[in-house]
C-alpha cells in the first residue's frame, strides 16, 4: 500500500538526484513510479510524458503533477509537484548564496564538465526506453523519421511538430 507521503518522497528523490532537466529525470521517474512502486502502467507513463511535453512548463514538474493526480487526485498533484521541486528550490537558494564565493572554483568547473556527458547518457537512456514502447510498427517509425527530418532540416517549432504528428497519426491509423 502506498501513501501520499511515499509519493512525495519518491518525487523528492527524483528531484534530488536528477541533474540536467526533465528529460534526464525520465529514467528515474520511470524506475521509481512504474517499476518500483507500480503506481502507473508503462503505457500511462508514456501518455503522461506526451501530455507533459505538450503542456506549458518543465516536463519534470508536469510529469510529477500528472502522476500525482493519477494516484491521489488534486492532493497527489500538490504533493508530487512539491516533492520534485523542493530539492531544486533549496539547492538554487543555497547556490545563489554561495555562488560568488565558488564562482572561480576549478573543482566546481571540473565537476560540471564531468556531469555533462552523464546527462546526455540519461537523456539517451530515456529516448531508448520510450522508443521501445513508441515504435511498434512501420507507421510509427515513418512518423518518427518524418518528424526528425523536419526538425533537423527545417527547424520547425516543436508545437507544430506535435500537431503534425497528430495529423500523421490520424492519416496513418484512422
Amino acid at each position: 500500500m502506498h501513501t501520499i507521503f511515499q509519493l512525495f518522497l519518491s518525487f523528492l528523490k527524483i528531484g534530488a538526484f536528477s541533474f540536467g532537466g526533465g528529460y534526464a529525470m525520465l529514467p528515474l521517474i520511470e524506475r521509481e513510479i512504474v517499476t518500483t512502486h507500480k503506481w502507473i502502467h508503462y503505457k500511462d507513463f508514456i501518455d503522461i510524458i506526451g501530455i507533459s511535453q505538450m503542456t506549458p512548463g518543465p516536463i519534470a514538474i508536469n510529469s510529477a503533477t500528472f502522476v500525482g493526480f493519477k494516484t491521489y487526485g488534486i492532493l497527489g498533484s500538490l504533493f508530487a509537484t512539491l516533492g520534485v521541486i523542493s530539492f531544486s528550490f533549496l539547492l538554487v537558494s543555497l547556490a545563489n548564496h554561495y555562488m560568488k564565493k565558488f564562482k572561480e572554483s576549478k573543482v566546481l568547473e571540473f565537476a560540471l564538465k564531468g556531469m555533462r556527458p552523464a546527462l546526455i547518457g540519461l537523456i539517451i537512456s530515456a529516448f531508448i526506453s520510450l522508443a521501445k514502447q513508441s515504435y511498434f510498427d512501420i507507421k510509427s517509425i515513418i512518423i518518427g523519421v518524418l518528424v526528425m527530418a523536419l526538425l533537423l532540416s527545417k527547424k520547425i517549432h516543436p508545437i507544430l511538430v506535435i500537431l503534425l504528428s497528430a495529423v500523421f497519426g490520424i492519416l496513418f491509423y484512422g
